[in-house]
């Protein structure tokens, strides 16, 4: 079955009960049981929900995975993935990470004994130089939020397997429809499903998928264990979401290079980050790993000037100035005092995080609107 096949149909069945084409909103906390332990496969909706199985079941789909986990949230996600560690085991991630990511690892885990060097891993070959004994994980993302690095999964994946690492990657600026890390070597793959898998800024959710079911058993025990599940009606909106995934990120991806175009030319327009774009250090990676390059694009005014940044996101009509990315409507954001302002403004500098960096999550509008708000705004 083909991608555009599996957003629609990948692990579904018709519901047993009437044969909705639909798989229903299961909004039950528990199952009656005809005796103690005997029921129809559900107990608890902590543990099993038909809605959220659905969903799974299409999470593994279309990541070409064989279990899929489906979250409250993307960090509660990570927080699972985090929770297969002990104290003194070691982390190695990239230093152009998500702000919330960050504050997870440093602000939670490092205080529970769990070390984090987070390094720069669009140059591959530095990576194994930080693998030592105590190293148990290595944690990418690519395309990295905000500066749209690219990191070659498997050169990573080829290393984690030589130490006996495990690797997960964060393919929420990808999703699926542009790249499936599994497919590529990683044990373990990430979405912030809120963004692109949803779709449409209408609800929060995380999720994981693996193939090795004994990490999945852990996994699934952990999740139990915690408590971090979604609940049957985001679980029933993401499942809908998937199933227009292939045809919105086709508009997302189109839409992106003639913005992105557009920036480089722009006489205001100090650097634009997007991994299409020849001029991209890693665009030949990006070429053979993923099948287009996505919907996120963020850039630096020139004279790299934090008033005129704040300006020109304060002057966008279409181009909403709000958290969070992936929704059929365009959205800007500051990353220094927005997503990313958990992390020291040292830390974030060091990365391209600049002060008068701007993103753009380019929506699947008429992207000459888009270009006219962009036009009117920068001035």
């Amino acid at each position: 079955m083909k991608f555009n096949t599996k957003t629609i149909h990948g692990g579904q069945k018709h519901d047993t009960a009437y044969g909705a084409i639909v798989p229903p909103i299961y909004q039950t906390s528990t199952y009656a049981q005809s005796t103690p332990g005997g029921h129809k496969g559900y107990e608890y909706s902590r543990t099993h929900n038909p809605t959220r199985n659905a969903l799974e079941k299409a999470f593994a789909s279309i990541e070409n995975g064989n279990y899929g986990l489906a979250f409250g949230s993307g960090l509660a996600a990570i927080d699972a993935v985090i929770k297969l560690l002990k104290p003194g085991d070691e982390v190695i991630s990239t230093n152009d990470l998500y702000g919330g990511s960050y504050r997870l690892f440093t602000s939670i885990f490092e205080g529970f004994g769990i070390k984090f060097h987070f390094i720069g891993m669009e140059n591959s070959s530095k990576v194994e130089h930080f693998v030592n004994e105590n190293t148990k994980l290595i944690w990418a993302e690519t395309p990295t939020n905000p500066m749209m690095n690219i990191i070659d999964i498997r050169t990573l994946a080829a290393i984690a397997k030589k130490h006996n690492i495990l690797f997960g990657v964060d393919n929420t600026f990808a999703t699926p429809y542009l790249q499936q890390p599994l497919d590529l070597g990683a044990d373990i793959v990430m979405h912030s499903a809120t963004k692109y898998l949803g779709g449409h800024s209408d609800v929060v959710m995380g999720a994981l998928i693996v193939k090795d079911k004994d990490l999945a058993d852990r996994l699934y025990f952990i999740q139990n264990a915690s408590g971090a599940v979604c609940g049957p009606q985001d679980s029933f909106l993401v499942l809908r979401g998937i199933k227009t995934l292939h045809i919105r990120m086709q508009r997302h991806c189109e839409n992106a290079k003639k913005i992105a175009e557009y920036l480089v030319d722009h006489p205001k327009i100090e650097k634009v980050y997007w991994p299409g774009l020849e001029s991209h250090p890693n665009h030949e990676i990006a070429k053979e790993q993923m099948k287009d390059y996505g919907g996120m694009i963020s850039f630096v005014t020139r004279g790299n000037n934090y008033d005129d940044a704040i300006r020109i996101v304060e002057n966008m009509k279409l181009f909403t100035l709000a958290e969070s990315l992936g929704g059929v409507e365009s959205l800007s954001g500051h990353p220094a005092s927005m997503t990313h302002a958990s992390i020291p403004k040292e830390e974030r500098e060091k990365t391209g995080v600049v002060d008068a960096l701007i993103r753009l999550s380019v929506g699947i509008e008429d992207v000459d609107d888009l270009i006219a708000d962009l036009e009117q705004a920068i001035g």
